[in-house]
């Protein structure tokens, strides 16, 4: 395969004519000084696999106990309430920048692949829709498990998608990054965040081509096409390309400006997991432990279940790597909650995504434009999709400092302000690309209200948790 032949060499010296500019003279020192960067992964490898296997091993914490004197409660607090918020935010605001750097499972799948058996890639492996369905049912097994809580389903899920990854790297590619770009449960989530960060790696097709000096080939992890790069979505921002031909160079851009560009192409698995993925399933994960709707139907169908004498559903002597099941801490699952969190969040998550879809479908109805397809609306979406899935993940993080009694009184200013950021940053992008569409302005009114349901919809369901629930 194309994609097998480019393998690692040792890169020659750039040359002085390097792009200018402080931004790209820091892509430049990223690619000068990898091997500074190839000890910090490391680094944070080593922390990463204490973190995930020492708390697992540990007896349940005192009522006593805090994060700054149990390492228990430490690593759920490094890894869900700062961890994954701060992850999202770098991508938001710098780019994958988390995959390129700092991510322990990419660098493993890296390394392990030098030694590895290099298969071809089979076509099943390359399927698109992977990230989006490992996300979903890493999310859903996650509810079920409460990796969020305990430190032994947290090294489940975490420890096994490390192994997973480490067996990709095993089997294929070169010092490739097979597992990020293919299989990777937040992959989908990145690509997406991605398109709005006013950083990316910006490529000069023209210079590019004209460049007339020997240059060695960049180990581009990933495997993308740099010639040929114009989204920032599977770009790792590890600026192993910078200066490449002296056509790559880190450049700011509007964080608006991937969207709007009607000739990059506006992917159907990206619109789907914006949807049904980060809008939809999510979404649902992140409310259902509050959501009194949940509570009513359990309660109810717990009472019938009592009633006609079927028990079976009520049993919590469970696995619990299977479904929750902590004695110590008086927390079980029975197979009734099990059954619930999964139509909860799959039933609830994908009618939540379907209807937040009527708008981006509405609106490219109306307008009748080729260029401006659903998915392209749904990535209109993106703002308001990077402050949902912020909102939902600092609930983690705030559930941890009130633990703490942490001064929260700024707490409804920052929700109420980061959902606004995000629903005007969508409705932003939805009136530039109905500007874009010159032919009646009454279906351009009709189109710009169409998005404003998904957008009045979210609002309405973090309204709902954050202020009414």
């Amino acid at each position: 395969m194309a994609e097998q032949v480019i393998t690692f060499h040792r890169q020659r010296p750039l040359p002085d004519n390097s792009p200018p500019g402080r931004l790209a003279a820091a892509g430049l020192f990223l690619r000068r000084h990898r091997r500074a960067i190839l000890t910090i992964q490391w680094m944070v490898v080593v922390v990463y696999a204490v973190l995930v296997v020492v708390p697992a091993l540990m007896p349940l914490p005192p009522e006593s106990a805090h994060i700054w004197d149990n390492l228990r409660l430490f690593a759920q607090f490094i890894f869900w309430g700062v961890w994954w918020p701060g992850v999202m935010i770098a991508t938001v605001a710098l780019g994958r920048v988390w995959c390129g750097f700092f991510c322990p499972e990419g660098s493993l799948t890296e390394w392990v692949s030098q030694y590895g058996r290099g298969r071809a890639l089979p076509r099943w492996l390359k399927w698109s829709g992977w990230p989006f369905v490992a996300f979903v049912l890493t999310t859903l097994y996650g509810q079920l498990v409460s990796v969020y809580e305990y430190p032994q389903a947290a090294l489940l899920v975490l420890g096994g998608s490390t192994v997973a990854a480490v067996a990709i790297g095993l089997l294929y590619g070169r010092e490739k990054r097979i597992w990020c770009r293919y299989l990777c449960p937040a992959s989908g989530i990145f690509a997406v965040l991605a398109k709005i960060a006013p950083l990316h790696y910006k490529v000069d097709r023209a210079a590019w081509d004209r460049h007339a000096g020997d240059f060695e080939p960049v180990n581009c992890a990933p495997l993308l096409d740099v010639r040929r790069m114009t989204s920032a979505s599977e770009c790792h921002a590890c600026g192993r390309c910078a200066g490449q031909r002296d056509a790559v160079a880190l450049t700011a851009r509007s964080p608006f400006a991937e969207v709007l560009d009607l000739d990059a192409p506006a992917r159907t698995p990206e619109a789907l997991t914006i949807l049904f993925g980060i809008l939809g399933v999510a979404t649902a994960a992140f409310q259902w432990t509050v959501s009194p709707w949940f509570l009513q139907i359990k309660l109810a169908l717990a009472e019938w279940l009592v009633e006609h004498d079927h028990y079976g559903p009520l049993d919590s002597d469970v696995p619990w790597w299977l479904l929750t099941h902590y004695p110590e801490a008086n927390d079980l699952f029975t197979w009734l909650d099990g059954g619930l969190i999964v139509a909860y969040l799959i039933g609830g998550g994908f009618l939540l995504g379907s209807l937040l879809w009527l708008g981006p479908m509405l609106a490219s109805r109306l307008l009748q434009s080729s260029p401006l397809s659903w998915q392209r609306f749904s990535l209109a979406l993106t703002p308001l999709a990077a402050a949902s899935v912020i909102l939902g993940l600092s609930m983690l993080t705030i559930s941890h400092l009130k633990a703490e009694h942490v001064w929260l009184g700024w707490l409804p200013a920052f929700r109420i302000g980061l959902l606004a950021a995000g629903s005007l940053g969508t409705l932003w992008l939805a009136f530039r690309l109905i500007a874009t569409h010159g032919q009646g302005r009454l279906r351009q009114s009709l189109a710009w209200l169409a998005m404003l349901f998904p957008v009045g919809m979210m609002v309405t369901v973090w309204s709902l948790v954050f202020f009414v629930w």
